[in-house]
């Protein structure tokens, strides 16, 4: 019973620092893509191609770890995750397409940038995971 629960704490760690290098190099080669685009090779439309489509290349990578790291969490581990998930998903289309109608109809002064509307994920996606950890726990 032993050898069971360390083999799957084991693969839990295993897939979680996998989880994390293929963030880490997705988000870093975001900002490969975007600085070397506007500074780097500015006028090279085939090298900023490239970028965007290596990110895209990169990102499925990360897809395919957060998949693996689901799988290696337990039953309450998966329902904590869903949750906050599903809550994350929820607000961030109901505040991103309110976000996109403020745009629209210039009632803020800026417009609507995609990095804000990453950033509330993030915090939404952080927040629900504490409250749903400390809620089941």
């Amino acid at each position: 019973m032993k050898d069971l629960a360390e083999e799957r704490s084991l693969k839990k760690k295993t897939a979680t620092r996998k989880l994390a290098t293929w963030t880490f190099l997705w988000t870093a080669f975001q900002a490969v893509i975007v600085f070397g685009g506007l500074l780097v090779w500015p006028e090279q439309g085939i090298l900023q191609q490239l970028s965007v489509a290596l990110g895209l290349f990169i990102g499925v990578f990360m897809i395919a770890a957060n998949r693996k790291h689901f799988q290696s969490l337990d039953e309450l581990e998966r329902t904590i995750q869903l949750e906050a998930m599903a809550l994350t998903m929820g607000l961030t289309l109901i505040v991103g397409i309110a976000y996109s109608n403020l745009d629209i109809l210039n009632i803020i002064p800026f417009d609507a940038e995609i990095s804000y509307l990453v950033l509330f994920m993030g915090i939404t996606y952080a927040i629900s995971l504490g409250l749903n950890t400390r809620r089941y726990q």
